[in-house]
């Protein structure tokens, strides 16, 4: 099994790219871990194979490394089912206190099972982990590739 830096190496390989450039901050990490408790869940947007969107909010929401967002997805609805077809996605976070909204767009890895799974469920916050006591959701792993601002401004890319 690979850990989750091999992982994203290995994806990385596969797809032809190199894994560089985006490197979330600290204010990141901070905000988007809190997002729950401080009631600023982020909305993930995803689109079936055919393109009809959909939005979602997500309270597990977390910065799982330096370039890639995670959740724990336990309801299993249309997001994981248009992430199968089609893995871009877009999350947005919000924080209007401080005036700050990112959008992270990117590609989703979903994983049912193997170590990727336990780091991302040994992280959710406890709220989430309560509505699934039987531990029966997966772990989603988004390899960002652009971070833009609410004005659309490029902060990193790939």
């Amino acid at each position: 099994m690979l850990s989750a830096p091999e992982f994203v190496h290995t994806f990385y390989v596969r797809e032809g790219r190199e894994p560089a450039m985006i490197k979330m901050t600290d204010e990141m990490r901070e905000l988007i871990d809190n997002a729950l408790a401080n009631r600023m869940p982020c909305i993930l947007a995803t689109a079936s194979k055919s393109g009809q969107p959909n939005t979602s909010f997500r309270g597990s929401m977390m910065v799982f490394d330096d370039a890639s967002l995670a959740y724990w997805d336990r309801g299993k609805r249309q997001s994981l089912q248009d992430m199968i077809e089609n893995p871009k996605v877009c999350v947005m976070f919000r924080h209007p206190d401080k005036r700050i909204v990112w959008r992270f767009f990117g590609e989703a890895a979903i994983h049912r099972d193997g170590p990727v799974r336990q780091q991302v469920l040994a992280r959710v916050v406890q709220p989430e982990l309560d509505r699934d006591p039987e531990r029966q959701g997966v772990a989603v792993v988004i390899h960002v590739n652009k971070i833009l601002s609410v004005t659309g401004e490029v902060l990193q890319e790939r």
